[in-house]
């Protein structure tokens, strides 16, 4: 399945087929996107701003933290469209419509439901999340609505991927999360953009 897997038609998506292809891909792994740094050896992390500054104040810093993402991206994408998560929230394992907020469905309106994943479950308490795909197809900047939205924590837990989920991108309010195919690829990649890298040990 994983090297023929391909949406159904048009901006459609088999959500049946993608849940075989992640659990063929990334086994084991949780799909919330915040927990995907835990992929050990082909995970990194890249800071959008100089100075690991968190939050863009000015149109130039918003251009900083646009062209990273897309420069990254662009070394990624390797096929005409990409597919893109987006996620709403709820009590209940159940999504109740309006789930996700309304600039995620502004910045992401053809998605689909897909699957939902528990985040708290607690005796007193229980939060669901509710992943969202849809595909896009890919030119430079296609994505920079949903990108800017992350990068002022209006919208979070967006995960880009390509058809095949041959690799994952997690952009977050203050950079993106990359888990490459492989341990090489990784290393390759945190080479490109070292200058990038946050100067924490743990890479966070």
């Amino acid at each position: 399945m994983g090297q023929g897997w391909e949406p159904m038609t048009g901006d459609g998506v088999d959500t049946v087929a993608l849940s075989a292809l992640w659990d063929e891909r990334w086994p084991g792994c949780s799909k919330l996107p915040y927990e995907l740094r835990g992929v050990g050896g082909r995970w990194v992390r890249f800071h959008a701003l100089p100075g690991s500054k968190r939050y863009p104040g000015t149109e130039a810093e918003y251009g900083i933290v646009l062209g990273r993402h897309n420069t990254v991206l662009n070394e990624l994408v390797t096929g005409p469209a990409v597919l893109v998560v987006t996620a709403g929230y709820s009590a209940g394992p159940e999504p109740r419509e309006p789930c996700r907020s309304p600039e995620t469905v502004a910045a992401h309106p053809d998605a689909i439901y897909w699957t939902s994943v528990c985040m708290d479950d607690e005796p007193d308490f229980t939060s669901w999340m509710h992943l969202y795909v849809g595909q896009v197809p890919w030119s430079a900047g296609c994505l920079n609505l949903l990108l800017r939205l992350v990068a002022d924590d209006v919208v979070a837990n967006v995960l880009v991927a390509d058809t095949g989920l041959r690799w994952l991108y997690h952009p977050y309010d203050g950079g993106m999360d990359v888990i490459l195919p492989t341990s090489a690829a990784r290393d390759a990649r945190w080479d490109r953009h070292r200058h990038w890298l946050s100067a924490h040990p743990s890479g966070l």
